[in-house]
């Protein structure tokens, strides 16, 4: 059975929290983010997972190896953050197929699903959005410009009943499914397509693996 595989063993009882995305580049907002979630949402560990790619952007990503060497660089003096390519490892194509795989792989662990406030307000265009949140509690962070397109989302009126307010947020890890938490946290405005346009990261003419879909 395919494991995370992430700076060491997962252990049943720990809260992880699990960021995913291309991190085409990585970059400091990433970092920033993540360490606002250990806080905000009592954490004991932040996971990225770097993914193959993500159908919801016309071009495809930088070749995984090397996304996931400069993530695993810009977290190496993060003792409480790593980066992994279990989605490519596991061959899951969805976020709800990489839940259910990793809960089956860490049994008692408690996974918070991660994402800005950017993919809140179109997190109903995910492959079995409704699924994902029935099995794991989701963590949302702030983002520059996004807070009312998030707020209005056809995801957070929905399951509006299910929202924890910002104060509870630490207890979102130990909540039952379906849940979520909007947290405000210091905003940094920094995005990968804007390193990718600024030429601080080359765009590689094609990936080294199948893009995944969110």
């Amino acid at each position: 059975m395919t494991r995370i595989e992430a700076g060491g063993s997962l252990r049943p009882g720990q809260t992880i929290g699990l960021l995913g995305g291309s991190f085409d580049p990585p970059h400091a907002g990433h970092v920033h983010i993540s360490r606002h979630a250990l806080i905000r949402f009592g954490l004991d560990r932040v996971i990225w997972l770097v993914s193959p790619g993500n159908p919801l952007k016309p071009r495809p990503p930088a070749p995984l190896a090397r996304r996931l060497e400069a993530a695993r660089a810009l977290l190496a003096g993060h003792p409480r953050m790593a980066a992994s390519d279990f989605e490519a490892r596991s061959g899951t194509l969805y976020t709800a197929e990489t839940l259910e795989a990793l809960h089956r792989a860490h049994p008692g662990v408690r996974f918070v699903w991660l994402m800005g406030a950017d993919n809140l307000a179109q997190f109903h265009r995910w492959e079995r959005w409704r699924d994902i949140l029935a099995t794991t509690p989701i963590g949302v962070l702030a983002r520059p410009g996004q807070r009312i397109a998030a707020r209005a989302s056809v995801a957070s009126r929905v399951f509006r009943a299910a929202r924890l307010s910002g104060r509870a947020s630490r207890l979102l890890p130990l909540a039952a499914p379906p849940a979520w938490c909007y947290v405000n946290v210091p905003m940094r405005d920094i995005s990968s397509t804007a390193l990718r346009d600024a030429g601080q990261w080359p765009r590689a003419d094609a990936p080294d693996a199948p893009a995944a879909k969110t």
